[in-house]
């Protein structure tokens, strides 16, 4: 019942925030939102399945283009809602295609495989320039639903006193795609199928015997994270309001592997919070840059450390102490944490002291 009522409690700190925050700090809060969506796909594919991928922008970059392509001109002016869930399907067709690949290989062969889907797509980027406008990129098509635009201007919209711009839209559209993504995840989890990935992750062989379709379970395992990516990508391109080709390079999938490895490996809840503190941390770094010591602001002269480094250095040695001290990462420390917080609230249980019996006496006839 206490985790119920803190999840409650959760969600409507959650949408509160609007009404509190300034654009920046709601931009982060977007940014890490998309970064969990895709996190949570990564999670069930690494964490879950076992399947080491180093292709997650290729997937993003697949959803966050369709998108703008369905629904923008050129391109077939689709209603934006319909380009989302298009997109998403898109992403998962291109993961369904990469599915014979990942039913069959695993480990550093597959990071290998997906690694060359992240160069492919570049390549596809740059030069498909009626699909992606090349170098440049293109503008983002907003969203809109019955009318309803997601921007600041049309229509006008003042709630309780504060206006709500792009940025306020967008994050209630934002946390209910994080919501159903984690809703959806948590499910499978729990389900068969979750089991089964966590067999197969275990040990292929043991799995096989138990009656668990190997390739059939991997295939699907891909299709389901590229779809996770896919509707992250959807989502970065809104925040974005334009996209390049850089955004989705290999570094973007790095990050990917940093955030559920920092979040702990298998876990919805850790991938969220792995997805925040490697997506916040540059942003938050580049805002103070000239608060901190030995960060120089972006843009400086010279050889100084940018933001961004720092902020890479920064959750490049999070991973090492994660992989050295605390495996299960984030997760794994606040089930922990948690775990001693009630052994210290329950009072220890005191038997009562036993009652000496009488001794026995027998009775001489």
């Amino acid at each position: 019942m206490s985790r119920r009522l803190a999840a409650v409690a959760a969600v409507l700190v959650l949408c509160a925030l609007p009404f509190y925050l300034g654009a920046f700090w709601l931009q982060v809060g977007l940014f890490s939102m998309a970064a969990a969506l895709g996190a949570v796909g990564l999670t069930l594919l690494t964490g879950t399945a076992g399947q080491l991928s180093l292709g997650h922008a290729f997937f993003l970059a697949v959803g966050a283009y369709g998108y703008v392509w369905l629904a923008g001109e050129p391109g077939p002016g689709l209603p934006p809602p319909l380009a989302l869930v298009l997109a998403v399907c898109l992403s998962g067709v291109a993961g369904g295609l990469f599915s014979p690949v990942a039913g069959r290989v695993r480990g550093v062969y597959l990071g290998v495989a997906t690694l060359a889907l992240v160069f492919l797509g570049r390549h596809v980027m740059l030069n498909a320039d009626t699909l992606t406008g090349g170098f440049n990129g293109r503008s983002v098509p907003p969203m809109s639903l019955g009318g309803f635009t997601f921007t600041g201007t049309d229509p006008q919209l003042i709630v309780l006193g504060v206006p709500f711009g792009a940025e306020e839209r967008l994050w209630y559209l934002a946390l209910a795609l994080l919501g159903a993504g984690w809703f959806a995840a948590r499910n499978l989890l729990a389900g068969r199928p979750g089991l089964a990935l966590t067999a197969l992750r275990d040990s292929e062989t043991a799995a096989a015997v138990m009656g668990v379709p190997v390739a059939r379970r991997r295939s699907a395992a891909f299709v389901v994270s590229s779809m996770y990516a896919g509707l992250a990508g959807v989502l970065l391109a809104l925040v974005f309001r334009r996209i390049v080709p850089d955004y989705f390079g290999l570094a973007l999938s790095i990050d990917y592997l940093a955030m559920i490895v920092i979040g702990g490996l298998g876990s919805v809840a850790g991938a969220v919070a792995g997805a925040v503190f490697v997506t916040a941390l540059p942003l938050l770094m580049a805002r103070y840059a000239d608060q901190l010591p030995l960060v120089a602001a972006p843009g400086a002269p010279g050889h100084a450390v940018g933001p961004t480094e720092a902020a890479r250095y920064l959750y490049g040695a999070a991973v090492v102490l994660v992989l050295l001290f605390a495996p299960d990462g984030l997760s794994g420390l606040a089930r922990r944490a948690m775990a001693l917080v009630r052994r210290r609230r329950t009072p220890p249980t005191t038997e009562p002291p036993a009652t000496p019996s009488a001794p026995a006496t027998s009775s001489a006839t």
